[in-house]
């Protein structure tokens, strides 16, 4: 993925400005900064759900819409608004993650399926599949959604906050997979706030406050004086 000169403003409100991205193949790239920074407007720049952003967001050539349409690039959001009184299982809601595969008659088959089933393994899931999605825990449901995410086979993943409100036992696992994902080639974006996780888990880091004030190396970010621009303090 590859982002030139991106601008977002609402109204007279600066939200990124001149941001500038590389995101490359087989790597984790944690993108860090405090809220209100921007974040969460990059990762509707990137999916191109943000029309009055200008710049240029490039997903292996292509541009944000018909990368989605190429199930290129998937995104797990930070929350999920979930109707805990609405029927639907675990296993149904990862399989809204392959409806763009899914062909003019929107019926799974049986590569979905098994799709499905190995996204459920790979989350530690498959027991809880045919559970109602409104009955799991903070951190079980963060995984099913990360499930989502993985059964799109996108060659992007962009992640927003998917270590928030988890258990350790989520958060442990959900790193295995990324590392996983990032063995397989896969390129992911992964915002955090966990900065004491981020030598482990991450490849590069992108310090972000509106603007891009630092993107290389872990132990570079996380020296004071970055953090200290980043966030406002030292740590």
């Amino acid at each position: 993925m590859s982002v030139r000169d991106l601008h977002v403003s609402y109204g007279s409100v600066i939200a990124l400005s001149g941001v500038n991205l590389e995101l490359p193949a087989g790597s984790i790239v944690g993108l860090v900064g405090m809220n209100g920074s921007g974040k969460s407007t990059l990762f509707s720049a990137l999916i191109g759900t943000i029309p009055g952003a200008r710049g240029t967001v490039r997903i292996l050539g292509r541009e944000s819409a018909r990368a989605r349409a190429e199930n290129l690039v998937a995104f797990v959001p930070q929350t999920e608004v979930i109707d805990r009184d609405f029927p639907i299982s675990v296993r149904e809601v990862v399989m809204l993650g392959r409806y763009g595969r899914l062909g003019f008659t929107r019926r799974p088959r049986a590569a979905d399926h098994a799709a499905v089933k190995a996204a459920l393994a790979r989350v530690g899931l498959t027991e809880l599949a045919e559970r109602p999605i409104g009955a799991l825990s903070g951190g079980q449901r963060k995984r099913a959604f990360v499930a989502r995410g993985i059964v799109q086979d996108a060659r992007v993943l962009l992640l927003d906050e998917p270590f928030g409100g988890v258990d350790a036992t989520s958060q442990a696992l959900i790193i295995r997979v990324l590392k996983e994902l990032r063995d397989e080639g896969r390129s992911l974006l992964v915002a955090t706030h966990d900065l004491a996780g981020i030598p482990d888990l991450c490849d590069e880091v992108l310090l972000l406050n509106r603007r891009v004030l630092f993107h290389g190396d872990p132990a570079t970010a996380l020296l004071p004086e970055n953090l200290a621009l980043t966030f406002g303090v030292a740590p």
